[in-house]
């Protein structure tokens, strides 16, 4: 069994109408709406930060292309298509 961990938030009266709306909709609580909500929230941020640390990375490994690289590439495949 997995452990779960209490935290609190202040949130305005209004955000606190849409939690409650959500959790009479879905027949949850607000426990559940909030810790749900949060959890995907929180994987997508990471999933995001995640995404540009490999970026991050790539370029300290030296593996990436210069804007003036990538336009003239572009530009060869340009010229190349009309030449096609």
């Amino acid at each position: 069994m997995s452990k779960h961990n209490v935290i609190s938030a202040r949130v305005s009266d209004e955000v606190l109408a849409m939690v409650d709306r959500l959790a009479a909709t879905q027949d949850r609580s607000r426990a559940w709406i909030v810790s749900n909500y949060l959890e995907k929230a929180v994987r997508k941020d990471t999933e995001l930060l995640n995404f540009i640390q490999e970026g991050e990375d790539a370029i300290d490994r030296g593996e990436y292309v210069t804007h003036e690289e990538l336009i003239a590439e572009l530009r060869a495949m340009a010229v190349k298509k009309r030449a096609a």
